[in-house]
């Protein structure tokens, strides 16, 4: 599997998004940590990938209801960028503050295109091995719950979700997970991730928007 995502990720051309000013655009990093399913695929009734005997996941979290924006939604692991970190630092800094995961810089495999958000940032996603990822420890002032969604989960025939709202001339994402859906830019980053990472397809998100709800 990860000689799969590596060989994926190497064949992918990363479209970078390169702000006029630092000022105008805040960087940001997320990351896709690939782990070992568990027990994560109990909670939504998914079915494993075949090929795979220890079948694969993301890690995904449910943000903490005290937080100043996006309080209980999901999220991938992530934040701001701080001055004279790359994005994968940041991302790994981010992970070992929110998931308690502590991995080296080999784990990282490679980048997703960059995501322009409403509420003015510029993130990169870092896709990350992380194996079995035993220890996990949630940050309580940021992480109300971490959670392995299986990647089978984002191959169902009904993902991703696509609408047309009257504020925007931009299709919206969501990615259905069990009975429920998550937003972009999370969901953009998972839909991208199917497409170039396990079907092969080089797939571009930057054109989807947000839901109203997630332009603040």
């Amino acid at each position: 599997m990860r000689d799969l995502l590596q060989s994926r990720l190497d064949a992918f051309t990363v479209q970078p998004h390169e702000a006029a000013t630092p000022s105008v655009m805040r960087r940001a990093a997320v990351a896709l940590v690939v782990v070992e399913e568990g027990h994560g695929a109990e909670t939504y009734g998914i079915q494993r990938l075949p090929q795979w005997s220890a079948a694969p996941a993301l890690l995904l979290t449910l943000r903490a209801g005290g937080m100043r924006q996006h309080a209980g939604q999901w999220a991938l692991p992530g934040g701001r960028i701080d001055a004279g970190e790359t994005a994968e630092q940041a991302a790994l800094r981010e992970l070992r503050e929110e998931v308690g995961l502590g991995i080296d810089a080999d784990a990282i495999l490679g980048r997703l295109d960059d995501y322009v958000t409403r509420s003015g940032y510029a993130i990169t996603p870092v896709v990350v091995w992380a194996g079995a990822a035993r220890e996990l420890r949630p940050n309580p002032q940021e992480v109300a719950s971490i959670h392995r969604i299986a990647v089978a989960e984002l191959m169902r025939e009904d993902a991703p979700i696509v609408d047309r709202i009257p504020q925007s001339p931009k299709p919206v994402l969501r990615m259905p997970v069990g009975s429920g859906w998550i937003a972009a830019p999370t969901a953009a980053f998972l839909y991208q991730f199917r497409e170039v990472c396990i079907a092969g397809r080089a797939t571009r998100v930057a054109h989807f928007d947000q839901p109203l709800f997630a332009w603040k």
